[in-house]
């Protein structure tokens, strides 16, 4: 075995410790408030627009969990905002935004429509 090849076999389990350690779990209250808002895009009765196809909100919540699950995996997770942001408002495949459409009205951004139901769920109410 080489210096290098030695060298690289200590640094790279490091490298790996290291990233692990800077991925933190977002907060409980952070994660419930994230959930709640999801909960709430699968109850609307709402279509969500993902890469030119439409899915439930049952569908889209799932798709966002594990968008969420994703970004955990890199870094935490501070704020709902902040997911909303990173990983709720366009696709990490195409960019293309994310679009929420609900009954005969016209198509509006994940961003707004998410931002609208998470203020309404902060003032504990509907929007």
């Amino acid at each position: 075995m080489s210096a290098f090849t030695r060298r690289l076999a200590i640094a790279l389990p490091a490298l790996f410790i290291g990233a692990a350690l800077h991925a933190a779990p977002t907060l409980p209250p952070v994660r419930a408030e994230i959930e709640a808002l999801l909960d709430r895009l699968q109850a609307s009765g709402c279509e969500f627009n993902r890469n030119g196809t439409w899915y439930s909100g049952a569908d889209a919540r799932a798709h966002l969990l594990r968008k969420l699950e994703a970004i955990e995996s890199r870094t935490a997770v501070h704020s709902t905002e902040q997911f909303i942001e990173a990983g709720a408002s366009t696709s990490s495949t195409s960019g293309q935004p994310y679009q929420v459409r609900c009954g005969g009205a016209a198509p509006v951004p994940s961003r707004q429509w998410l931002s609208t139901q998470l203020a309404a769920l902060r003032a504990g109410g509907r929007p």
